[in-house]
């Protein structure tokens, strides 16, 4: 093993204790029942990650399968994120949901509200509560996601509480589905260990595995968009890309770069047509749950992320955007001419340095994401699961390029020294 070989693992160390540090703080402290349980297993998964990379350092032979940098990953995999997901999933079938006491739930609202939506698709034709029509409306009576994101509750509304209708399982099964699917187009690359720290090990990506799910299942399909523009498949990415937009508005900046990708890739005509069927596709998913209750459309998808419905989101964070518009009407006002003008300066950059390849597309989308997510009003440090997932997959996507002996695919900068790194 040589230095460079050294310093990788010196770096795995470093990051599987800090996952391990943040695991314990959340197993401890946590005001949140789901979170604590996930915690818990966690630790014991980021502990191993750390052990076997000091056995890798210090240890000079033997091992076989054992030595590999990828085992830790997968018991991160198992022991953090399947298994308290499994937990949780048959523990919420005490009845916890809906309780004023986190410390109770074994889910967070998310599920509980995108499987509510399915419940009021099918009963009334819109996913959305009537938020005007309540005297004294909550936070939980609002559903933040496009009418998409109701197929995730469908299972729970049609065939009734079960570990296997849990909107999580869904939000798993399609993950992975969309990352396999993804990773197959582009060739089967050797995905490199730091882009499944990234990706996978990152607390972000197992905690939300195990309590959530909705953000991982976007991600899934940001990629698959973009493996699908790689391979010449056009329509299909539009589509995927109309459907990311219709299940999250947090999307859009990453489906932005994407089809600046498109337009670098294949040209003004191909990109025409890009953009008219992600704005066909996008309206035949919203258009008819629009018709049904307008106002509510508006109430729930847009001024509630915006942090201007009846009720305040309670998504904070200590960044800039959020820090700005807690300083009153003027401040709210003041965040969102900074949204505005972060928005001109992305899309100026775009422009001027668009991306040619997949790898770039998806760094620059990590980018764009991670911008937006300093200067919104309203937003959650979990939304960092976004750009690390992204950035995890641009560096699949350059050992892919690699691999199809295309040298100039992999010296994007934004890609930096990890690719190609040791495993």
């Amino acid at each position: 093993m040589g230095d460079r070989g050294h310093r990788a693992i010196q770096l795995d160390i470093a990051i599987y204790v800090v996952c391990a540090g943040f695991a314990v703080g959340t197993a401890v402290w946590s005001e949140f029942y789901g979170y604590r349980i996930w915690g818990n297993f966690a630790t014991v998964a980021y502990l191993f990650g750390a052990a076997h990379a000091v056995w890798l350092l210090v240890s000079r032979t033997g091992g076989g399968w054992t030595r590999s940098r990828w085992v830790p990953i997968a018991v991160v995999v198992g022991i953090g994120m399947v298994l308290p997901l499994g937990v949780l999933v048959v523990r919420r079938l005490t009845g916890t949901d809906w309780l004023i006491t986190p410390f109770s739930w074994a889910a967070q609202p998310e599920v509980w509200v995108i499987e509510r939506s399915a419940r009021l698709l099918l009963d009334t034709g819109t996913p959305y509560v009537d938020i005007s029509a309540l005297t004294n409306p909550q936070v939980n009576d609002y559903t933040p996601y496009g009418p998409v994101m109701t197929v995730f509750g469908l299972p729970r509304a049609l065939l009734g509480g079960s570990p296997l209708t849990d909107a999580r399982i869904m939000f798993a099964l399609a993950t992975v589905g969309t990352v396999a699917l993804s990773l197959r187009l582009i060739g089967w690359p050797k995905v490199p260990v730091r882009a499944g720290h990234l990706a996978i090990v990152s607390p972000l990506t197992a905690l939300t595995f195990a309590v959530a799910g909705p953000d991982l299942a976007i991600i899934g399909l940001m990629i698959l968009a973009c493996a699908l523009a790689v391979r010449d498949r056009y329509a299909w990415s539009a589509t995927v890309l109309a459907i990311v937009v219709s299940m999250k508005l947090t999307a859009l900046p990453a489906v932005v770069a994407i089809v600046f990708f498109v337009a670098v890739q294949a040209g003004g005509r191909t990109l025409a047509r890009v953009v008219a069927v992600i704005v066909a596709v996008t309206a035949v998913l919203n258009i008819p749950v629009m018709i049904v209750q307008p106002g509510a459309f508006v109430e729930h998808v847009i001024m509630f992320p915006a942090g201007a419905g009846r009720v305040s989101s309670p998504a904070g964070s200590p960044l800039p955007g959020h820090l700005i518009a807690s300083a009153g009407p003027f401040g709210h006002t003041l965040a969102l001419v900074l949204v505005g003008l972060t928005a001109v300066a992305l899309i100026w950059w775009l422009i001027r340095r668009p991306p040619a390849t997949g790898s770039a597309a998806l760094a620059k989308a990590a980018v764009v994401l991670a911008a937006a997510l300093l200067v919104v009003p309203a937003s959650r440090y979990g939304y960092v699961v976004y750009p690390l997932a992204l950035w995890g997959a641009a560096l699949s996507f350059a050992v892919a390029e690699r691999a199809a002996s295309r040298p100039a695919t992999s010296c994007d900068p934004l890609l930096g020294a990890e690719v190609g790194e040791p495993r």
